[in-house]
């Protein structure tokens, strides 16, 4: 059935998992498995509601929810809403796509948290899970469930009965950029979530960072939280750790690994077994 979405005619499609029809993108509260919103959830649409929201999210379901309606940067809101609608790989041409941030996924009370960059315009932005639905997920996912913190080594969309044991995936920036390279002020207007994350994750002791983005993002939401960072700014390696310290003392591993892209997974940059060593060493306490 055809149905006026946002200006434009928008086909319901059913899902790859459940069989249900969405819009594309999906409408909050309208049944997509694993949706944190519903339709009263409040939309951060500048940079300033996005620190309001964040900052008065009461748990961590409330801050995914909030995440998840945001459309504080119109570029970015624009680019993965165009893709959910007309630009579909064509081999997902016949499926829903989420268009909306990816909230994190795994487990709420998890006391290590995986920091990645940003999602992908046909992975997370079409299945709302993150590091689903493309070659970068199927490599992260398969070491996951080697190492333990997964219940099955794929991620195929919500509703697939996947599940993180003791590990959480959040996203430095949460909508799919253009070219994958968000801005400057995209980044700094997305980390007041993150920051939030860390506040209401008191249990975290290890957080892993793929790429130098994620890096400097925890850096970043660090040092606003006022965490001790080490000075001068540590910088992003593989398999590198510092240690934060919260204000109330405790001591947080942040541990660098190479992002799963294809650009380093395909030339062996990053091979399983080095992402399988960084996974293993994470839950060793600072």
């Amino acid at each position: 059935m055809d149905r006026t979405y946002g200006g434009s005619v928008s086909t319901r499609d059913p899902h790859p998992v459940t069989g249900e029809l969405f819009d594309s993108p999906v409408l909050p509260g309208t049944g997509w498995p694993g949706d944190p919103a519903s339709p009263d959830t409040p939309v951060a649409r500048t940079s300033g509601q996005v620190r309001r929201l964040a900052a008065s999210a009461v748990d961590l379901a409330e801050l995914q929810a909030r995440i998840s309606v945001c459309r504080a940067c119109p570029r970015l809101v624009a680019w993965r809403e165009s893709v959910a609608r007309e630009g579909r790989r064509a081999s997902f041409a016949d499926q829903p796509y989420w268009g909306r941030p990816g909230p994190s996924f795994g487990d709420p009370m998890a006391e290590i948290l995986i920091v990645g960059l940003a999602p992908a315009a046909n992975g997370t932005n079409r299945t709302g899970r993150m590091f689903t639905g493309d070659s970068s997920g199927d490599f992260l996912y398969a070491a996951l469930h080697r190492t333990g913190f997964a219940n099955q080594p794929t991620s195929i969309g919500a509703g697939d009965g996947l599940r993180l044991n003791g590990i959480r995936i959040v996203a430095t920036v949460r909508c799919a950029p253009p070219a994958n390279a968000p801005t400057a002020q995209e980044k700094a207007s997305c980390l007041p979530w993150l920051r939030r994350d860390l506040e209401l994750s008191p249990q975290v002791h290890t957080i892993m960072t793929l790429g130098g983005i994620g890096w400097d993002g925890v850096l970043g939401a660090a040092r606003a939280l006022d965490w001790a960072v080490p000075q001068p700014k540590p910088k992003f390696a593989h398999a590198q750790e510092v240690e934060l310290v919260r204000p109330d003392g405790v001591a947080v591993r942040l541990v660098g690994c190479y992002h799963v892209s294809p650009h380093n997974t395909f030339t062996k940059r990053l091979t399983p077994a080095m992402l399988d060593e960084v996974l293993q060493s994470l839950r060793s306490r600072p």
